[in-house]
């Protein structure tokens, strides 16, 4: 039953198969509080060009549109089960304004000062290298764009830490200090009881 246990929730890092499949549902319902709440930190205008790194099941990218009329949401996981379940949930608006691809937030398949907006909701726990990986949202980012962290706050000797694999805790403080070593500015903390949290930095 542990192993069990284990294996589903592993599927958070990179969903596969039939329990990838379960887990996406899961997080397109579970994370919506937490998603909502931080879009509230983020400044929304009409008509921008958004991006969701690890971008699961496709909700966040719903989201996002509701926020900006006329906006166009881009979204790019790892997992090709979260790309297919994300392209499915957004089918009516797919190749027009929401764009899905499979790849990691090391390498982003974009220009650089494409992006008003990039979010990553629940997915820096996976992200090998974070250093580059925030130098690469930062590329993508137009100056003045925004890049918001939302997440629920771990310990570090959590035991979800040996429950999902791949998983690595840090602190909103440490997230904070990392965006400001990536050069992003005005960089904030934001905290809603009893766990969640939003980093918020400006590209320059």
């Amino acid at each position: 039953m542990k192993s069990i246990f284990k294996h589903f929730f592993s599927q958070c890092a990179r969903p596969e198969g039939f329990l990838g499949r379960v887990m996406l549902r899961f997080m397109n319902f579970g994370h919506s509080p937490l998603t909502n709440w931080g879009l509230g930190h983020v400044v929304f205008s009409e008509g921008m060009t958004m991006l969701d790194i690890g971008c699961g099941g496709g909700a966040t990218l719903r989201r996002l549109l509701k926020r900006s009329a006329g906006g166009k949401a881009y979204g790019i996981d790892l997992s090709e089960e979260s790309v297919g379940k994300a392209r499915r949930l957004n089918k009516r608006l797919l190749g027009s304004l929401v764009f899905v691809e499979q790849g990691s937030a090391e390498s982003l398949p974009w220009a650089d000062e494409t992006f008003d907006v990039v979010t990553a909701v629940e997915t820096v726990y996976f992200w090998p290298d974070l250093p580059k990986c925030f130098l690469e949202v930062k590329r993508v980012l137009k100056p003045g764009g925004q890049f918001a962290i939302m997440l629920e706050v771990i310990a570090s000797d959590s035991a979800w830490t040996g429950v999902v694999e791949g998983m690595t805790v840090r602190s909103p403080e440490e997230l904070s200090d990392m965006l400001c070593q990536a050069g992003f500015s005005q960089v904030e903390v934001f905290r809603k009881k009893p766990s969640y949290a939003t980093i918020k930095g400006i590209r320059r």
